[in-house]
Formats: structure tokens, sequence, C-alpha cells
């Protein structure tokens, strides 16, 4: 493999960070501009515009007849941005939410990531399916708009906080968006296909490198406005961005790309493994919706171990990996087992309020 190769993955990961926040700020700054309210510029062009780079590369994979890599991406980014966003997050600090919005999202997250999984069954996602998820995400994003109103005053003065940084002269952010949008597209070409590249030279396949490389790097936005949300307290940001991010990209982005490619072809190992650990991560998250509505430092934690250990097995499964057998084996009756009694736990705990707060910084 050429020193090129390389050095495209990390530059097209470098456009496509700096495209999204671009994008992302340019937009912001036009809907202000407009007049529309920065909680709901928050909750909608925010949100979704952090995965930006997810939905170009998603559908330049789709156009290419790249399935795995178009799925992958939006797959593998679902559960990174759970278990590595939100875990880290949650590590720095607690994260407690007093979002409305993110108590009815939750739901709808869990409830489109079991869809997506019923429809990928036959082994294929269909234009009629994808067009049936965009107009889903018109719906999502229409309600988003109407009960953001109801939002109490904290949390509207928290995104407007969060926005305020956006420039004011619509001239810039028409500037930034173009700049955004064409970083974008550059750094989605350079990032697909020198990730191919690096798939055949490491002989894995599109999917695993889809999953892990491409993901993570597509999810550098996500992880930029969500930990930087914490670390100025502003958790709801930092939760929302996350949930919003993983509604818009599979309802919005698949929807685009299954459009775009005439459809996308679901590999037998996302419907038997990645897509179940995407549903069962989803579940993960219910307790934010429970009475105490957090996550806590240790169950941060919890999900970044988790993480590693997801990796880990699709290495070593790509790769066929001696090691793999004892590394199921473990995962399966000791791991498998702990996950499960600490989630029944953790339901258990939040139902009964019994959870000690941890609210410190």
């Amino acid at each position: 493999m050429q020193p090129t190769t390389w050095f495209l993955l990390l530059a097209g990961l470098a456009l496509l960070f700096a495209g999204g926040e671009a994008l992302v700020r340019g937009a912001a700054a036009l809907a202000r501009w407009a007049g529309i309210s920065p909680l709901v510029v928050g909750v909608t062009i925010v949100a979704f515009g952090t995965s930006s780079p997810e939905a170009v590369v998603s559908t330049t994979a789709a156009l290419r007849g790249q399935d795995e890599i178009a799925l992958g991406n939006v797959i593998g980014s679902n559960t990174f941005n759970v278990l590595f966003i939100l875990g880290a997050c949650a590590v720095l600090r607690p994260l407690t939410v007093a979002q409305q919005l993110v108590f009815r999202d939750v739901p709808v997250m869990v409830a489109v990531s079991v869809a997506f999984w019923l429809l990928s069954l036959d082994g294929r996602i269909s234009r009629v399916e994808a067009a049936l998820f965009v107009a889903c995400l018109g719906l999502f994003t229409f309600d988003v708009v109407r009960s953001s109103r109801r939002e109490s005053a904290e949390i509207a003065s928290e995104y407007d906080a969060a926005v305020s940084g956006t420039p004011r002269h619509a001239g810039i952010a028409l500037l930034q968006l173009a700049a955004g949008l064409g970083l974008l597209v550059l750094g989605s070409r350079w990032l697909v296909s020198s990730a191919v590249e690096v798939a055949r030279a490491l002989g894995v396949d599109d999917t695993v490198v889809s999953l892990t490389l491409v993901a993570a790097g597509t999810g550098m936005p996500e992880v930029a406005t969500s930990i930087v949300a914490t670390l100025r307290g502003q958790r709801d940001i930092a939760v929302g961005n996350v949930i919003g991010s993983n509604i818009f990209n599979l309802l919005g982005i698949l929807g685009l790309a299954a459009l775009a490619g005439g459809g996308l072809s679901v590999a037998p190992a996302f419907e038997n493994f990645d897509t179940p650990v995407m549903v069962a991560v989803a579940v993960g998250c219910l307790p934010l919706v429970a009475s105490r509505h957090e996550i806590s430092r240790w169950q941060g934690a919890f999900f970044l171990i988790f993480y590693v250990a997801y990796v880990a097995y699709l290495v070593l499964a790509a790769k066929q990996h001696a090691g793999l057998a004892p590394f199921s084996a473990v995962m399966l009756e000791f791991v498998l087992p702990l996950v499960v009694a600490g989630l029944v736990a953790l339901v258990y705990s939040h139902r009964s309020g019994s959870t000690p707060r941890a609210d410190a910084p």
C-alpha cells in the first residue's frame, strides 16, 4: 500500500471534519439570520448537520455501488456515537438530562433502529422503503420543531449560548455553507477511495473498515460538538446531538443513499451481528428516559469498554485470528451475562430511584 493512500485517508477525514464544521456554522447562521430560534437551530440544523460527513460518504459509496461502505458507515456511526461519544462525555461529566425532546427522541431512536433491522432481514433496503424513511424524517423534524416551543427557558438559553458564535452576516454564512459543502464532497471522495485500498491491503473487507475507521472518522463532528458541550456544562446539547444524529443517520442518510443507489444490498453480517448490536446499544440509552434521566460515570466507562470489545471482535473475525475463539468464548460466557445483569440492575436502580447522583464535575 502506497503512502499516498494513508495521506488521502487522513486528508479526507480532516476535510470532512472541517467541512462539517463550516456547514453547521453556516447553516446555523442563516437560520438565525432568518429569525429561527436558537433552540430549533440546535435540535435540527446542528444535530443533523454534524452528520453531514456520514451523509456525503454514504451517498457517494451508494452511487459507486459500494453498499457495504454506505451501510457500514451509518450502522458503525450509530454504535460509535452512543458507546464512544456518550461514554466519553459521561466519564468527563455525568450526563444529567432535562431536555424534554431527549425523553421523546430516545424511544424514537430505538423504534427506528428496530424498524431498520426488520426491513433489512430480506437482504435489501428498497427504494420504496428508503422513501418511507425520508418521509418519516420529515414528519420527525416537523414534530421536533413543534415540540421545541414547549421547552423550558433554561434549555432555550443553553442552546442560545451554544450557537452564539455563529456569524451574523448572511454573506459570510453563505460562504461558509458553500465551503463546507465543497470540503465534504472532496473529503468523501478521498476517504471512500482510500478506505477501500486500506481494506484490501489489510486483508479485510469493506464492511469492517466502514464499521470502524470510516464510521469513527465521519463521527468526528459529533465528537467535537458533544465533548465541548459537556465541558461547558451543556449536557442536554451533548446528548441531544448524539440522539438526533442517530435518528438522522437511519432515516435521512440511509434513505437518501438507498434512493440514490436504487436500493441497498444488506450483507448477512449486518443482519446477523452489526445491526442487532446497534439496536442493543440504542436500547442501552433507555435509562435516560427513566426517572433519574442520567448516565453516570461508571455507565459511561461501561459504554467505552463495550465499544473496545466490539471493535476487537470485528478485527479478529475479519482476520480469522486464532484468538477469535477464546475471545468469543469469554464474551459469551462472562461478558454477555455481566452485560445483561448490569442492564437489569441499571433499569431497576433507575426505577427505584436508588442510583446515587454524580453531578460533580
